[in-house]
């Protein structure tokens, strides 16, 4: 019982440790060589089965009619295309020569690997987050599909600046985002308001499963962190320039998180808004970069999940903690 409480309480990490050791295993034990091409590519087509599932059962707990733009919707908003905006600026002033530690290639690539921590929309698991953590269910799911909508809009018009031997156009890449974005959000949005409508018997057993999507996240978060360390383990890149991502990817994901609450205790929303502006589908981020930009730049969401999911395992385990001093 001990082991399983474990489970229960530390999730997050043990879903992240578990996804990175069993790719070391499975990648450098030459006896699961076998093995190791059998499941790779099953790993890769039920993740998005994952999501999907993930989204249709915390769908299956939103009231349709509460979902609507509030205030501090709006200011996430700005601060997040301010981020973008710096980012790009640098990027497009980045000097063509050489300086004391990085390339200006290395230098293209940093850059990009944070706009993909930033231009990411916001995680599709950021509502199951926020319900743990006690928040607005409906809000956050409002948000989630705002900040989908955005980033449909932002990359076609950002990324043909940055990589100018990208042949891509703003319709093609809008439409192939798109069609992204309504397979794994809006899909799964219209099958749960169904069930919920007019399945009651089997809606009703959905929620009675408590925690279904969190621990569906997990497993989720055990593929994703898997692919992680795999993009790294591979990455043709200097430890000097890794090591740089990690660490900036680590201050940026503080700075939004705490830029968001900040702006949410003006709305009494500090969990929502710091979720809202903190937590990047970062699986997402990875597929944008390694599609558009120099494939390097995956390894800045891949680390962005290590940092947020550290950032919410604390906020669980503090939210636990509240409410056992509550209950004592």
């Amino acid at each position: 019982m001990g082991v399983v409480r474990f489970v229960k309480d530390w999730t997050l990490p043990v879903a992240m440790g578990l996804g990175a050791v069993l790719y070391l295993v499975f990648a450098f034990v030459p006896a699961l060589d076998g093995a190791a091409l059998f499941f790779a590519p099953i790993m890769e087509a039920i993740l998005p089965l994952f999501m999907f599932l993930v989204l249709f059962v915390t769908f299956c707990k939103v009231d349709f009619h509460k979902m609507r733009p509030v205030w501090w919707h709006l200011w996430i908003t700005v601060f997040n295309l301010l981020f973008v905006a710096i980012v790009m600026t640098i990027i497009l002033l980045l000097p063509n020569r050489n300086s004391s530690l990085f390339t200006h290639h290395s230098s293209l690539i940093l850059l990009e690997a944070l706009l993909m921590c930033i231009i990411a929309p916001c995680a599709t698991a950021a509502a199951v987050v926020t319900q743990k953590l006690g928040g607005s269910l409906e809000e956050m799911t409002t948000f989630t599909f705002l900040s989908n909508f955005i980033t449909v809009l932002m990359v076609p018009l950002c990324f043909p600046m940055i990589e100018k031997s990208a042949d891509i156009t703003f319709m093609a890449a809008f439409w192939k985002i798109l069609y992204q974005v309504v397979t794994l959000l809006v899909v799964p949005m219209l099958l749960a308001y169904i069930v919920k409508h007019y399945m009651h018997r089997l809606h009703r057993k959905i929620i009675s499963v408590r925690d279904l999507s969190f621990y569906l996240w997990g497993c989720s978060l055990m593929i994703v962190t898997g692919t992680t360390v795999k993009n790294i383990v591979h990455a043709e890149a200097s430890i000097w320039l890794l090591t740089a991502i990690a660490l900036l990817g680590l201050v940026l994901c503080v700075i939004q998180f705490a830029v968001g609450r900040f702006i949410g205790h003006y709305f009494n929303r500090t969990q929502e808004a710091g979720q809202a502006l903190g937590q990047k589908n970062t699986a997402f981020a990875i597929w944008l970069g390694v599609t558009y930009l120099n494939p390097l730049s995956s390894v800045g969401p891949g680390c962005y999940i290590l940092w947020q999911n550290i950032i919410n395992s604390v906020e669980i385990w503090q939210e636990r903690k509240n409410k056992l001093a509550k209950n004592d």
